[in-house]
């Protein structure tokens, strides 16, 4: 099991905040499969003011490199969803050139 962090803003705009929420209160179960089959386990999607906190439980194999190409091929409805969780997403001014999410590094991890 690995985790992946990554942060994306959304615009600034109260009600496309309310939709983007909307949308993954009722998330589509093709999108959900897809993941799965490419071998993330979990998506939590965190929120404060319009910046998004994503944080990834994979498996092991998971590369986010290629995995996630795999997933947009998996379903049509894979590549509908991306484009329209778009319409409502602001690049992040830390992405790297080819990152939509921007990537986060791990500084601190507290052991039980």
């Amino acid at each position: 099991m690995k985790q992946l962090a990554k942060t994306i803003l959304l615009k600034d705009d109260p009600k496309l905040i309310a939709q983007y929420h909307h949308y993954h209160n009722h998330i589509w179960p093709e999108v959900v499969a897809s993941f799965k089959q490419v071998g993330v386990d979990n998506i939590q999607i965190w929120i404060v003011g319009r910046r998004l906190f994503m944080l990834m439980t994979t498996t092991d194999a998971f590369n986010p490199d290629t995995d996630f190409d795999k997933y947009i091929h998996l379903h049509p409805k894979n590549k509908e969803w991306e484009e329209l969780m778009a319409t409502f997403q602001e690049k992040a001014p830390e992405a790297k050139p080819h990152e939509h999410w921007a990537a986060m590094d791990l500084i601190f991890q507290m052991n039980s």
